[in-house]
């Protein structure tokens, strides 16, 4: 049985023994309604944008935007927006509304990309501040009952009117992204966010369903934290597997998250009726392909359709190798996976070391290995193997006692399972 996944520009053909039963998973096609525009509006009328702002009268407004160029569907609604503020308050100036670019932990984006976040007149016109998590101020709101410190960039903190853009996607910590999250997480100080991710620690990764948003503690943090901040409104997307806005949903940040869950079921989720013990999975879209990284984020998704012991094999270019240093510089010391967890349970969350965690912990417990078409010793530092697909899937299923249950996975970036 031959199956083509894509691998960095192209597909890639995959042979499957016959001896192996074999089921596609992928979620179903779902298509935008109406246009952008029409589904914007439609969402600010539903939930009374106009009315909001007016009643606010603010003398400043703040709008968090993630710092991802390739963001284009939120760089739309943050220019619909300004254009919003300025038709709603007439006398509002330029300078009087500011553009916070959320970098959280990362390295803060250089000005091409900048360049390519504010590509609309109207939006370069306003005050535009880059979070830079080592040299901004802080704004201080006090502490969660989890004991998370609230410090949020002034520049956010400090408005009148507060606003987050975002997108609602599967995420392997928050269950999904989206709500107060660019503002509490983008816009936040180091020992904010650390805190907050340690509230994962206890919890095992191979079990742990961090999709239920009730039960996910880092989340429940995270909306408290926001609520702390006092954000008044959220607007975020939800695209289709094929990043296509089918979805705008705005309103409260808290019931945008809970809508944006349940949109992104529709989209991407799928209901398993047993688990398996062979997955063969792309990443299939970049940016999610581009590092170890970046693709490390997949194993989460796909742990929960894997049978405990079973093996994985993820298709990703790593175009960029690792992606992040500090996630190389924590992973590689360790002689076995096992290991990183025992030491970030000991040292806690450093950005990369958090992700090299979650990394850890699907290791320990499947075989996972990637397709590329660089270094091999670089892989194994990273307890991975460049393996050529067909002949990994050959040897899994000839070594499988009984008839192993595969499951190939075309898009993983963009698929959960409840």
């Amino acid at each position: 049985m031959k199956y083509h996944l894509r691998y960095h520009q192209g597909l890639k053909p995959i042979q499957i023994p016959q001896k192996a039963n074999v089921k596609v998973l992928q979620p179903v096609t779902v298509t935008a309604p109406e246009s952008l525009s029409k589904m914007f509006k439609r969402a600010l009328d539903d939930a009374k944008f106009v009315g909001r702002l007016r009643k606010s009268n603010p003398s400043s407004i703040a709008i968090a935007m993630p710092d991802d160029p390739q963001a284009d569907s939120e760089r739309a609604l943050l220019q619909k927006i300004i254009e919003q503020v300025f038709q709603i308050l007439p006398r509002m100036e330029s300078p009087s509304v500011t553009v916070i670019i959320a970098s959280g932990l990362k390295t803060p984006p250089d000005r091409e990309t900048i360049d390519k976040i504010l590509s609309s007149t109207i939006v370069r016109s306003c005050n535009v501040v880059v979070h830079a998590v080592d040299d901004a101020r802080m704004k201080d709101f006090g502490t969660t009952h989890q004991g998370t410190p609230v410090r949020i960039n002034a520049a956010f903190g400090e408005a009148d009117f507060k606003i987050v853009i975002g997108l609602a996607q599967p995420h392997q910590f928050f269950g999904f992204t989206g709500g107060v999250k660019e503002a509490v997480v983008g816009c936040a100080s180091a020992e904010s966010i650390r805190h907050n991710h340690r509230l994962i620690n206890e919890i095992p990764t191979h079990s742990f369903n961090s999709f239920k948003l009730g039960d996910n503690p880092m989340r429940k943090d995270l909306d408290e934290a926001g609520r702390m901040v006092g954000i008044d409104f959220a607007v975020n997307v939800v695209l289709n597997t094929d990043r296509e806005v089918v979805r705008v949903l705005a309103g409260n940040p808290e019931s945008v998250t809970q809508q944006g869950a349940a949109a992104c079921g529709a989209v991407y989720g799928i209901e398993l009726d047993r688990k398996f013990d062979i997955i063969l999975a792309s990443c299939a879209d970049s940016p999610k392909d581009i590092s170890i990284y970046q693709a490390s984020k997949s194993f989460h998704l796909l742990s929960h359709a894997i049978k405990h012991g079973g093996k994985i094999l993820l298709l990703a270019a790593f175009q960029e190798d690792l992606g992040e240093n500090l996630y190389f510089d924590y992973i590689c010391p360790f002689a076995e996976p096992e290991k990183v967890r025992k030491d970030f349970m000991r040292f806690g969350h450093t950005m990369g070391a958090r992700t090299a965690d979650e990394f850890g912990g699907l290791l320990a417990a499947y075989k996972a290995d990637d397709l590329r078409d660089a270094d091999s010793g670089l892989m194994e530092h990273c307890h991975l193997r460049a393996a050529e697909p067909s002949t990994i899937m050959e040897e899994w299923v000839a070594d499988f006692e009984g008839t192993p249950q595969v499951a190939v996975i075309p898009k993983a970036t963009t698929t959960y399972f409840y």
